[in-house]
């Protein structure tokens, strides 16, 4: 796998209830507010000491507390057979980060299929017959 490292640092303001969703928002950062009310908190992603990799394969399991994701290279996607996918990252989160993360990532495809057309994953269908 591929890894790069950044020297990048991003801020984020997002708004927080007091159960702590939050919800992404370019306002100013409030003073202290009542419980119930939105405050709002400055997020400072640093991201000098990241390490990306490129996964082809996703493997998804769950028990009652956390959502595993297992992140993988397979080199031969269409080899036949038994195919040995190494994992090269494993993603443990809690159930209500996952569902942000469900979230976040539909709506990015959704953009991307506005600005380029529908994703067809059925490798199938995107073979063209000539």
């Amino acid at each position: 796998m591929a890894k790069e490292k950044t020297d990048d640092k991003k801020t984020e303001e997002v708004a927080t209830t007091a159960e702590g969703a939050a919800t992404a928002t370019k306002a100013p950062a409030a003073a202290a507010a009542p419980a119930g009310q939105q405050v709002q908190q400055t997020l400072i992603v640093d991201d000098s000491n990241v390490s990306a990799g490129y996964a082809n394969f996703c493997r998804v399991s769950s028990t009652p507390e956390e959502l595993i994701l297992d992140l993988g290279l397979n080199p031969n996607p269409y080899a036949q057979g038994e195919v040995t996918v190494p994992v090269g990252q494993r993603i443990i989160m809690n159930h209500f980060t996952a569902k942000r993360l469900l979230s976040a990532l539909s709506m990015a495809l959704q953009r991307h299929e506005q600005a380029f057309g529908v994703l067809e994953t059925d490798v199938r269908r995107r073979v063209r017959k000539q």
